[in-house]
């Protein structure tokens, strides 16, 4: 009887309790977390010092370039966003597999990943001709949209290697193989930041390319990176046991399952990049020096997360392995250990971004164009206190939504996004800053439009955080799988 004929089996929630080892002190703390996630969480910072490098390398190069730089990668993750973490959902499934002592289904499930990656790819290169008119949508001025659409145009050529490059980092950090990720991360950071170096101001003989040079080294470094990570994926030593070069056949009910799951896990991420994409086009309008203070400010608020992203896949990864093995008050315990690590480390982010902000500021100052950057700077200590408060729930956020998404609650996710979003952020800010003469005029003591669009970007992650953990609390993702039923239980 094949598997497809077999009848379904019984959820492991379902089986007997005899089944289930009984957890042991280490299991679900500090240490076990910590060990997969350290990894990850360096691996991330790579991805920071990316954003960093670039954002400096610019602002000592021209303070427009730098603005101008924020603005189109948003436009690039509205699309890209989505794709890489439906791709890169192939994590949760390798987890699920390994948990639950199905290895063969590996490779498999990370070559659907893959298939998905190279067509999405393909497709994004769309983007490259549409650049000019995307970039005129927001009105900014005209100077800055030539700069937005020559740097979007570069990274449309790094979405595909940067897709199958999440595709087959599932493998590694789905098996709790996280030094592995972390090389590659590693790798293709070198790759970027050094041609960066080179081809943004025009030294050792390169020419002067400025933001797009950036763009350029972007997109070199990220073929590099998908590329070794491609060798290291088709090893001999992960053939057999995983099916990594056997498993290459497509599969019509996995790769279905993927997008079931991956999909809204994806969608979640356009709706969230959409928002505050929108959000920095209606903050444009307030003019440049709104538009360069947003973007530092997000800059700085992106390299402190960035590192807990890799908190929150390692929370994800248990979760799923725990899950698979049928052990759900495991994975709840890994759960709330990451929130007490999220938490603590948000804390000290945030004290820094209130205690030192002139110190964080005088960083990017730029060469030239002290005048322009110096009204920037005047504006950015303001914004990073919204950033302290919501980095706070953005802890929250983060652990609890990486929770859930390695159960395969994906869609709750992306339906919380959505339905608060709108109603909380994006709306409030297009009036205040549409309307925002006549509510000058009817209510002087209101205070600069700026600072009310960030409060409203503040009390929506608050909001977040405050659903996510109702949600985690229900228990229902406990019962949740993302693979089939196994075939030795049916």
């Amino acid at each position: 009887m094949t598997e497809a004929t077999l009848p379904d089996s019984p959820p492991p929630s379902e089986l007997p309790t005899a089944y289930r080892p009984p957890p042991t002190a280490a299991e679900g703390g500090s240490r076990e977390l910590l060990k997969l996630a350290l990894p990850l969480v360096i691996s991330q910072s790579f991805m920071t010092v990316q954003v960093l490098a670039d954002t400096f390398l610019l602002a000592k190069h021209d303070t427009d370039e730098m603005t101008a730089s924020f603005p189109a990668v948003m436009w690039y993750w509205l699309g890209f966003g989505f794709l890489s973490v439906t791709a890169g959902y192939t994590s949760t499934f390798v987890a699920q597999y390994t948990g639950a002592g199905r290895p063969h289904r590996v490779g498999p499930a990370v070559w659907q990943g893959i298939y998905f990656a190279v067509a999405a790819g393909l497709t994004f290169l769309l983007v490259v001709p549409l650049a000019g008119w995307l970039t005129s949508l927001a009105g900014h001025p005209p100077k800055i949209q030539a700069l937005e659409a020559i740097y979007l145009q570069c990274f449309a050529f790094a979405a595909l290697p940067m897709l199958v490059m999440s595709a087959i980092n599932g493998f590694f950090s789905g098996r709790g193989d996280t030094w592995t990720v972390l090389l590659i991360e590693a790798f293709g950071t070198s790759v970027n930041v050094g041609l960066a170096l080179l081809l943004i101001f025009g030294r050792w003989g390169f020419p002067e390319l400025g933001i797009a040079g950036a763009g350029i080294a972007t997109a070199a470094g990220s073929w590099a990176a998908a590329l070794f990570a491609l060798a290291l994926f088709l090893r001999p030593k992960f053939r057999t046991l995983y099916a990594t070069a056997s498993g290459w056949r497509f599969e019509r009910e996995l790769f279905g399952r993927l997008m079931k799951y991956g999909g809204p896990a994806g969608l979640q991420v356009f709706l969230d990049v959409l928002v505050f994409h929108l959000f920095t086009q209606f903050v444009g309008r307030l003019g440049d020096a709104a538009l360069g203070a947003t973007t530092l400010a997000i800059r700085f608020n992106m390299v402190a997360f960035l590192p807990m992203m890799g908190l929150g896949q390692a929370v994800c990864i248990l979760v799923g392995q725990r899950l698979g093995a049928d052990r759900p008050e495991v994975a709840e315990r890994t759960v709330y250990t990451g929130v007490k690590w999220a938490f603590g480390y948000m804390c000290l982010v945030a004290a820094t971004y209130i205690l030192l902000p002139g110190v964080l500021v005088a960083q990017f100052e730029p060469e030239s164009d002290a005048d322009k950057f110096e009204a920037i700077a005047k504006i950015v200590p303001g914004l990073l206190l919204c950033v302290a408060v919501y980095s706070l729930a953005d802890a929250v956020n983060l652990t609890f939504a990486f929770a859930l998404r390695g159960a395969g609650d994906t869609r709750f996710v992306t339906w919380l996004t959505f339905a608060l979003a709108w109603p909380i952020m994006v709306l409030p800010t297009a009036a205040v800053v549409t309307w925002r003469e006549d509510l000058l005029a009817r209510f002087p003591g209101m205070g600069d439009p700026l600072y009310w669009a960030w409060g409203f970007a503040t009390a929506f992650i608050c909001a977040m955080a405050v659903c996510f953990v109702w949600r985690f609390r229900t228990g229902k993702w406990k019962t949740m799988r993302v693979i089939e039923p196994d075939v030795a239980a049916a």
